[in-house]
């Protein structure tokens, strides 16, 4: 919820996130955000810069640029679970913090500014155009079996399983783990391309909720195994926040 615009985000089990503006006694429907493949776990709002973080259970948290009218700009997948607990952003340093069954920390100095493409639709390989399986006319005509459509995580395209036979990471747009790419996207990623910008932390328990300090560098975690611990988050947040902290 924004206080200063009085607007609301809900996230649902369909995937989707509907803005509401609620006035008074009265509520109206601004818009809804479509991007992710599982149900909504974990929504927050930085209303500073006005970016709102959605987690889901496909293993992902989007960055939806609400104060730049951009929508989604960029697609984390630092994690193998569900995202079924607690984000948090910390704005001086520009890095995200994620739990779930450990802590993933991502920098996004680099990556905030390449947005995410949006996947294009089409009846035919927009790279060899051979027609997918629901396109009858285009089959029939060239007396060919249809084929499956997958799409390149890098540039969105529409793309069948021949133009796609390769998979890398690709952590500047968010995909700290090998996902699909078309073979073109696949020759044009160098290898420093591939340097992970997320800093992977075993939890060693199923984190159900935690609480960020950014002022002293600390961060306490509970987990559905009835055990709280408290971090030394110094490393992530930078020595210039923590202040008044003392390692023990």
């Amino acid at each position: 919820y924004d206080h200063e615009t009085q607007h609301a985000f809900v996230g649902d089990y369909s995937g989707q996130i509907t803005l509401l503006k609620l006035e008074q006694n009265t509520c109206s429907v601004i818009t809804t955000l479509k991007g992710h493949e599982g149900s909504i776990t974990s929504l927050w709002w930085d209303p500073v810069q006005r970016l709102l973080f959605s987690g889901a259970s496909d293993h992902s948290i989007i960055m939806w640029d609400i104060g730049g009218r951009k929508g989604r700009t960029l697609l984390l997948q630092g994690h193998q679970y569900v995202m079924e607990s607690y984000f948090s952003y910390i704005q001086p340093e520009q890095q995200s913090l994620n739990a779930c069954r450990g802590l993933v920390s991502t920098s996004l100095h680099v990556s905030s500014n390449l947005d995410a493409p949006q996947w294009l639709e089409s009846d035919s390989c927009q790279k060899c155009e051979q027609p997918f399986f629901w396109n009858i006319k285009q089959m029939w005509d060239t007396k060919t079996i249809g084929l499956r459509q997958h799409h390149c995580r890098k540039c969105g395209q529409a793309v069948c399983g021949k133009c796609s036979t390769k998979r890398s990471s690709y952590p500047i747009m968010g995909f700290e783990f090998q996902v699909r790419v078309c073979d073109s996207c696949f020759e044009s990623i160098k290898d420093e391309d591939r340097t992970s910008l997320a800093t992977f932390h075993e939890g060693k328990h199923n984190i159900s909720h935690m609480s960020m300090d950014i002022s002293r560098g600390l961060m306490v975690t509970c987990g559905s195994d009835r055990i709280v611990k408290i971090w030394d988050m110094t490393p992530v947040v930078g020595c210039s926040l923590a202040t008044g902290f003392s390692s023990r």
